[in-house]
């Protein structure tokens, strides 16, 4: 897919076009005052604003003209769009992040005009600026209801997605996620992306094949969405995925997964965007929530093996290093959560002779959650030295905060014991020669993991009694952890799943 540079704000909704000022949240300048109407100005303002209802009139009327001239021409191929056109459009484009502009313009039947406009279009930058237009306009309650009530625009938008021009797909994903992000329309657009098999195949060649880190981001939180709103819709997709069709199978092509788009647009992010990372990895742990989910990552030699490969290099190489302060949780705590809650449930569903199972790549990971738990401890013991700020807004905030983190610690806790417990005394030896486990780790480690996993911690300090006797006589001056009779031989390593 060609890659084309788009200067748009994620993290607002509202969209600018970009050629204009790189300062996205101003309102462009009004078009030239006509001298002489002083008094007839105020008749002329689009609410409380001081743009030109005569000037947009006349602007849509030449966006009408404009794909008219492009369609009587004898060339079949892509128009341009004339500079002095493009700066009028883009203008509206921009006026339409007013809620007076947007309510004036739904009211004067521009979503019709941009709707025949984009149908009929041959121009990519035309197509774009309308449906950026019809972006902006959305962003408002009130005129996304009106919007989505247009059933034929709601086919042409979806079908959309399926256009090769990058700053298109970018602007119709955003216009997209715009509405199903609405409760009052969700619901709506939800049953239309159901209908609309399309969609999921478009989406999935867009994570699969697009560079456009802005698009990719976009599509991400759009995919993320629609699972987190509907989770059939993510069963069908799953299974759609793991299913050829007849014509896939006459043509002798697998239909793209969605699991392997995912993991595919996530190593495309994982360098230049956190936060586009983050979003996919959330959307792979909804994956992990439902049942087709899970076999599909649990098939010998499928997606899951790479996502597993994946994620640890994430987790390992990326997150919560040796020379990080303890503070780094703090920053990293949402991509760590959904990257350890997908690799725990990849390790439970995948039998011993996997990748998962391998030292080079279970040891390090076993470190890195280790060192998750000692910075957890060694945030806890700075911060409670640290006073607190006044105002009842940062105590709710630093609560809000706290559940976060609580949220990872769990997460790797619960983990945690679920390796140990398969653990043999020799790669106990091994994650102690490591350095990974070390008096300040294990302390940690130990003070997470108990009373919730007891039997976890039993078997750690049993197996630590001959790898590293001092250090297990440390864990057990420091914590209440007895031995019973049972643990004079180390017990069985359960069947695999």
């Amino acid at each position: 897919m060609e890659d084309h540079s788009v200067d748009d704000d994620n993290s607002s909704i509202l969209s600018s076009s970009p050629a204009n000022s790189p300062v996205m949240d101003r309102n462009p300048s009004p078009p030239p005052d006509r001298e002489g109407e002083q008094d007839g100005e105020k008749v002329d303002a689009i609410g409380d604003t001081v743009y030109s209802k005569h000037w947009l009139f006349s602007t849509l009327t030449r966006l009408i003209q404009i794909v008219s001239e492009q369609n009587t021409g004898d060339s079949d191929g892509q128009m341009q769009l004339p500079e002095e056109d493009e700066d009028e459009l883009c203008k509206i484009w921009d006026m339409a992040m007013d809620k007076d502009v947007a309510g004036f313009l739904q009211e004067f039947k521009a979503a019709d005009i941009l709707l025949g406009v984009i149908a009929k279009s041959r121009c990519p930058r035309l197509t774009e600026i309308c449906v950026g237009i019809l972006g902006n306009i959305a962003c408002f309650p009130d005129t996304c209801l009106t919007l989505s009530q247009n059933n034929d625009l709601g086919v042409v938008l979806l079908l959309l997605l399926g256009d090769t021009d990058p700053p298109t797909l970018l602007e119709t994903s955003r216009l997209l996620l715009t509405c199903v992000s609405q409760s009052d329309v969700s619901s709506l657009w939800l049953e239309r992306v159901r209908q609309q098999t399309s969609v999921c195949s478009s989406l999935c060649f867009i994570m699969c094949s697009s560079t456009n880190m802005d698009l990719l981001v976009k599509v991400g939180e759009l995919v993320d969405k629609l699972f987190d709103l509907d989770e059939e819709l993510m069963k069908t997709w799953v299974t759609a995925g793991s299913q050829p069709s007849d014509e896939d199978k006459e043509e002798g092509e697998r239909r793209l997964d969605v699991a392997s788009s995912l993991l595919e647009a996530a190593k495309q992010l994982r360098s230049e965007s956190p936060e586009g990372l983050e979003v996919y990895l959330h959307a792979l742990q909804l994956l992990t929530t439902i049942h087709h989910g899970i076999q599909t990552l649990a098939v010998a030699g499928g997606t899951g093996q790479a996502l597993w490969t994946f994620l640890c290099e994430v987790v390992c190489e990326d997150l919560c290093q040796p020379d990080d302060p303890p503070l780094v949780l703090q920053e990293q705590k949402s991509l760590l959560v959904h990257a350890l809650a997908v690799l725990s449930v990849l390790y439970a569903c995948q039998d011993q002779e996997a990748e998962h199972s391998k030292a080079d790549t279970l040891l390090p990971l076993v470190g890195s959650m280790l060192r998750v738990l000692q910075y957890h401890r060694e945030y806890q013991v700075s911060s409670g030295h640290k006073e607190k700020k006044d105002g009842q807004e940062k105590e709710e905030e630093e609560e809000k905060v706290d559940e976060q983190l609580q949220a990872l610690i769990q997460t790797t806790a619960e983990f945690l014991s679920d390796i140990i417990t398969d653990l043999t005394k020799d790669a106990v030896s091994e994650l102690v020669a490591r350095g990974y486990l070390t008096e300040k780790t294990c302390l940690s480690a130990v003070g997470s993991m108990l009373p919730q996993f007891s039997p976890a911690v039993q078997r750690l300090v049993f197996m630590l009694s001959e790898a590293d006797p001092q250090l297990a006589d440390t864990v057990t001056k420091e914590f209440p952890v007895s031995l019973g009779p049972s643990w004079s031989t180390s017990p069985p390593l359960p069947s695999p799943d």
